[in-house]
């Protein structure tokens, strides 16, 4: 059995949807799966001023926060983020940043990691905070599985670094064939690649 931990920001549900996405193909694939969204850290004036913002909070609520445990546990780890003028949310951020004593011991490493991301505009800095995101990777001594354009699928969504959404001005852009494709390929593809390690191992 292949752990996956699903370990994401979403601030007004798109990287959420994108999450259940991946959950769901992880799950195909006969992985077991933990999809756990970061600690909301903005002060409530900051979400109330946007109605989409305070709704998903609201709706998340019960739902469990990712740990660093859940980090350790996994043999995938599937990173989502969105964009912040080009690098990551501070909310995931503050996540990676309490993985140092994991770190330390080496709990990181050698596991396989790769990202997704999603902003309003087209070439909103998707790539850009998918690259940042990968500074942490390489710093654990984790294992890059980008999609590249290992299947034809991503000629169509287009970015060899992860999976991007646009999800337009107004947040209601819904996630398109291209993008589901690809999701489903970034699970399929990390978890292929972890049993592969693991069998040579």
């Amino acid at each position: 059995m292949t752990n996956v931990a699903i370990i994401y920001y979403s601030s007004t549900g798109n990287l959420h949807e994108m999450a259940l996405r991946l959950e769901k193909a992880a799950g195909v694939e006969g992985a077991d799966v933990r999809r756990r969204h970061v600690a909301e850290i903005a002060p409530d004036e900051a979400i109330d001023s946007n109605p989409q913002w305070r709704e998903h909070v609201d709706a998340l609520a019960d739902e469990p926060t990712a740990t660093p445990e859940d980090i350790a546990w996994a043999d995938v780890v599937l990173l989502g983020t969105p964009t912040r003028f080009g690098t990551v949310a501070s909310q995931l951020q503050q996540y990676v940043d309490t993985l140092g004593p994991l770190w330390a011991q080496g709990r990181l490493a050698d596991k396989v990691y790769a990202g997704f991301t999603s902003s309003q505009t087209t070439h909103g800095g998707q790539e850009a905070t998918l690259l940042s995101l990968y500074h942490a990777v390489a710093h654990f001594g984790g294992i890059l599985v980008t999609p590249g354009y290992t299947d034809q699928l991503k000629f169509v969504d287009g970015n060899p670094y992860g999976v991007s959404h646009v999800s337009g001005p107004d947040n209601d852009n819904p996630l398109g064939d291209g993008v589901l494709d690809a999701l489903d390929h970034l699970a399929a593809r990390t978890i292929r690649i972890s049993r592969r390690l693991t069998d040579a191992a």
